[in-house]
């Protein structure tokens, strides 16, 4: 065994040790007890110029403890009123607003469980998440005026508060959000917007499909690289409005212990990781873990396998802020089906919610021990726990491995395929009732492909490195849709484009804004356009055929085209009944293509180009005339486009206002790493480090993101010295 592997295997047991005695004193009160001196966080933290905190601690515990004060100070109002939100009380600090969030999470028993995955945890970290904790009171405790009055009601936090918002974040937003029990229609999403403001692939017409809401990630193998070294780039597209969502970017070092990345605010361990032995990425996967059971009624209970059950029933109570500031406390029933929670929808269907993963309390210690895990053989060993309940993850590592493997708690079904699981489901028999997960065994991966690299855009598992593809014929047909993206075509085709990187080719690459929708149908469509006699047909083909495909900030044709695409395809670019080739699984990688009907096609080139000079002015405006980088007082040009036009450069773009639009999805964290002695490494955090009020980091990186361009990433305590804006010790 490795110095470095044993000083992090034993370290934390040597620091936990007078720490047995309280464990169940503390796992029972659901709250921390006094630390021990001799396990006190002792380090110190060094913020760079660009706000990010790199951690230097003598003992895990101290990693915890910075981490915690390092996101309080960067995003301390968002994170406590997660925080809230997370312990089932919003709408008691907030009012009536998060009413019907609250009710959801009571109705899932979140914070009882969250008792209960606390008190599972080692000792060791149980000790972490309450540094983690304690970090974040401590920041506000001396700096009481930088945070908001509104969320001081939240203080103080603890260890079972950081436990329980990974529950509501992983199991009741990404898996089984609240849609997936109230419904997308009027009072579903709207009604419970308390959780739902940040809800992934939210069906707003505007914002896109989760497909453009989504992440890239790329590894590529030494024999794909020039240098011969493996590269790893981590790219989540999220929403850039502060929430769950919300990353945050941090350089963690102990005794044992070094790892640099980004996870979202309130999460106590990195999601994105990288050392210089391996990284780690995630993107969300198309995965169909919660089911919903549409109930027949009857009586005082609901029909099962022909006969009556009656629903198990316990009182709940929720207290609400009245706008006086008085509080009131409601009784509520709830109920209880052989499937799990029962709720109402507001066309009167009564559902029942069944989530997998409520058993597997461990996903906080999963990644942090796939952040430290030595070499491939040691990283899968701990993916075989699945803890973690969804997400596709990539890995590269030194040696020249690469994985792609997707992850999640699948249940075990009898029959049916992924769009009847995903839809409302027969609650009346016992034969769509699931009570297994599928082991790691089970579960599709791509290890070390002869083509060199494996990509992921959210897509499913089977086209994730160059043909021959996954078979997924050899898997459940529940397991996952049978499709790709245009975004994901444009991903594996950008790999495909040399047959060996540089590193900066492969940062090059990762910043394309071209359109494979424009590759694939502008042709055609410009063939048609010629024989068109209306002047402004003439105007838009001109514009088009002069166009590099490419969304760049002085893109002249961009506007045009997406206007027009969001006629031919749909308002979210979805729709493939309009090509003359569907997307074909046998030529996956090039289809769809061309025009069924060109005539069609043309009419809408003449309406878009009327719309598009209506909207925006003209009828060739720069892209980033409209299109814009804007928080606060920075207001820039911007670049990127809607996923679902083929462009792995994402952003989605809001509504027209005020003659402008800004991001609602798209670039947030960015690295781009090769395994080289020492380490090649390249970021931005497109929206900044901060979500404080008078935070220079909201809005500091939005220059580097309109020249498409990344920063340096300082790995070493002396480049953290050389550009330190702050420093501290604890």
């Amino acid at each position: 065994m490795s110095f470095r592997r044993a000083v992090r295997r034993i370290a934390p047991l040597v620091l936990a040790s007078s720490w047995v005695l309280f464990g169940a004193v503390r796992a029972a009160a659901g709250a921390a007890a006094p630390v021990p001196q001799s396990a006190q966080p002792h380090g110190e933290i060094i913020w760079d110029s660009y706000g990010i905190p790199h951690i230097f601690a003598k003992n895990v515990v101290g990693l915890y403890y910075g981490f915690g004060y390092a996101q309080a100070q960067a995003h301390g109002d968002l994170l406590l009123h997660l925080y809230g939100e997370s312990r089932g009380r919003a709408a008691e600090y907030w009012g009536a607003e998060f009413e019907a969030a609250d009710r959801y999470l009571l109705a899932n028993d979140v914070w009882e469980r969250a008792r209960t995955w606390y008190a599972a945890q080692t000792p060791a970290m149980r000790d972490d998440l309450d540094a983690f904790a304690a970090g974040i009171d401590a920041y506000a405790s001396e700096h009481p005026e930088r945070i908001a009055p509104s969320v001081r009601v939240v203080l103080p936090v603890t260890g079972l508060d950081v436990i329980a918002h990974w529950e509501h974040v992983m199991e009741f937003l990404y898996l089984a959000p609240p849609s997936k029990a109230y419904g997308a229609g009027p009072g579903g999403l709207a009604a419970n917007r308390g959780a739902l403001r940040a809800e992934p692939g939210s069906p707003d017409p505007a914002a896109g499909s989760n497909e453009e809401a989504g992440s890239n990630a790329w590894a590529i193998a030494p024999a794909k690289t020039v240098d011969g070294h493996a590269m790893l780039l981590s790219n989540p597209h999220l929403q850039w409005a502060p929430s769950f969502m919300t990353y945050f970017e941090a350089h963690l070092s102990a005794p044992g212990v070094e790892m640099y990345g980004a996870t979202q605010v309130g999460f106590p361990v990195l999601r994105f990781s990288f050392n210089a032995d391996h990284g780690l990425t995630n993107t969300v996967n198309p995965i169909s873990a919660a089911t919903t059971y549409q109930l027949t009624l009857a009586g005082n209970g609901y029909r099962y396998d022909g006969k009556v059950r009656r629903f198990r029933t316990r009182a709940g109570t929720i207290t609400v802020k009245q706008p006086d500031g008085t509080l009131q406390t409601h009784v509520v029933e709830l109920r209880q089906s052989i499937q799990g929670p029962v709720f109402t929808r507001a066309d009167g269907t009564t559902v029942a919610l069944r989530v997998a993963g409520l058993d597997r309390p461990f996903g906080i210690q999963e990644y942090w021990d796939l952040d430290n895990a030595v070499g491939l053989q040691e990283f899968v060993a701990i993916l075989r726990r699945l803890q973690i309940p969804m997400f596709n993850l990539v890995y590269a590592d030194r040696d020249g491995h690469i994985l792609y493997q997707y992850n999640g708690d699948v249940p075990v079904r009898a029959f049916g395929d992924f769009a009847y699981w995903s839809g409302l489901v027969p609650g009346d028999t016992s034969k769509t009732l699931w009570t297994r997960i599928h082991p790691y065994e089970d579960l599709p991966r791509t290890l070390d492909p002869p083509a060199g690299w494996v990509q992921n855009t959210n897509n499913p598992p089977w086209v994730n490195t160059a043909l021959p593809a996954l078979d997924p014929a050899r898997f459940p047909a529940y397991l996952s849709p049978v499709s790709m993206t245009l975004r994901a075509e444009q991903s594996a085709l950008l790999l495909m484009s040399r047959p060996r990187l540089t590193f900066d080719e492969f940062v090059k690459l990762k910043m394309s804004t071209r359109s494979l929708m424009a590759d694939r149908l502008l042709d055609p469509l410009l063939a048609a356009a010629a024989a068109s006699r209306s002047p402004l047909v003439k105007d838009a083909a001109a514009l088009l055929k002069d166009w590099d495909h490419h969304v760049d900030n002085d893109s002249r044709a961009a506007l045009l085209f997406e206007t027009w695409a969001r006629g031919f395809a749909g308002p979210q670019f979805l729709g493939t009944d309009e090509f003359a080739r569907p997307w074909d699984s046998s030529a996956p990688l090039s289809t769809p293509d061309g025009i069924k009907d060109p005539d069609q096609a043309v009419a809408l080139l003449e309406t878009a180009a009327r719309d598009t000079i209506a909207l925006y002015g003209a009828l060739d405006r720069p892209f980033g005339d409209i299109s814009r980088f804007r928080l606060g007082d920075v207001d820039l040009p911007g670049n990127g486009g809607f996923g679902n036009l083929g462009i792995f450069r994402v952003i989605t773009w809001s509504p027209m206002k005020d003659g402008h639009r800004t991001p609602l999805h798209g670039e947030t964290y960015i690295s781009a790493i090769e395994f080289t002695t020492p380490m090649k490494a390249m970021g931005l955090m497109s929206y900044g480090q901060s979500t404080q009020p008078g935070s220079p980091h909201r809005s500091d990186q939005l220059g580097l993101l309109s020249k498409q361009q990344l920063r340096p990433i300082w790995l070493t305590r002396a480049e953290a010295e050389q550009h330190r804006e702050t420093q501290k010790e604890f």
